[in-house]
């Protein structure tokens, strides 16, 4: 419930600021909406917790629009190699097969730096943000570069 109440909580208290900005914008790290049951059977409460924040996109995406305040989503396409995916997800293999955690910033840079008048109301998938802007080698975001793209091991939303 923290991943729901916090991005609204937080969202909240930032929204007067964002409102003085020339370029607000709210960047949640939430998958795109898919209300689908292969993506809450394997982990419900994971699922309801990542959707919530999701949810928020889509509600105050329309609600701040006026305001020129975006509001958007970013989700990796394959796992990204964290503490969490070493520790409880995988290990060293699930690592390997991961990549770093530099595709998720740079995208987060192009949706950033976008116009918050223009670019709200997304649900970002990184690599497709990359690609967008011209990227066509994401070998250098693999953990182990030796490892082909099509074996990384995909995000539980992708």
């Amino acid at each position: 419930a923290v991943n729901g109440r916090g991005t609204f909580l937080v969202s909240q208290k930032c929204i007067p600021h964002l409102r003085n900005s020339p370029n607000g914008h709210i960047l949640n790290i939430s998958p795109p909406l898919d209300m689908q049951s292969k993506w809450f059977a394997p982990h419900t409460a994971y699922s309801m917790a990542k959707f919530n924040m999701s949810m928020c996109v889509l509600g105050m995406s329309g609600e701040l629009e006026d305001d020129g305040i975006a509001v958007n989503a970013l989700w990796p396409r394959t796992s990204v190699a964290t503490a969490a995916v070493k520790n409880n997800l995988g290990g060293d293999e699930m690592m390997r097969l991961s990549r770093t955690p530099e595709i998720m910033a740079d995208a987060a840079y192009y949706i950033l730096t976008s116009q918050s008048r223009v670019c709200t109301g997304n649900f970002f998938i990184d690599d497709t943000v990359l690609a967008q802007r011209g990227v066509v080698d994401f070998t250098p975001y693999n953990v182990d570069p030796s490892v082909p793209q099509e074996q990384l091991m995909p995000d539980f939303f992708c």
